[in-house]
C-alpha cells in the first residue's frame, strides 16, 4: 500500500504562471537605486575634515610600523631560538 501526501497549504507550486518582470522594471529599480545613493552620499553622510582625516592617516601609520615592528622583533626572536634549537643537534 502506497500513501500519498498531499503538499502543505500556503506553498507555491513551480509552476510558471506568475509574469516574469521585465526589463523596464528591472532597469527602474536600478535607476531608483542609484538615486537613493547618490542623495545618501550628498544629503546624509558627513565627511571628514582634511585635518581630521590627516590625523587618521597617521595614526593609522604610526600602528602600523609599531606592528611591523613587533611582528620583526618577534620573527628575529624565532630564528634566534630555532637556530639554537637546531645547533644544540648536530
Amino acid at each position: 500500500m502506497v500513501e500519498h501526501w498531499s503538499p502543505k497549504p500556503g506553498v507555491g507550486s513551480s509552476s510558471l504562471s506568475s509574469r516574469a518582470k521585465s526589463k523596464k522594471d528591472m532597469l527602474k529599480k536600478i535607476f531608483d537605486y542609484c538615486k537613493v545613493s547618490y542623495e545618501e552620499l550628498v544629503h546624509k553622510t558627513t565627511w571628514p575634515t582634511r585635518s581630521e582625516l590627516m590625523n587618521s592617516a597617521m595614526l593609522v601609520l604610526v600602528a602600523s610600523l609599531c606592528i611591523a615592528l613587533v611582528v620583526f622583533v618577534i620573527d628575529q626572536a624565532f630564528q634566534h631560538g630555532m637556530e639554537f634549537v637546531y645547533g644544540l643537534m648536530r
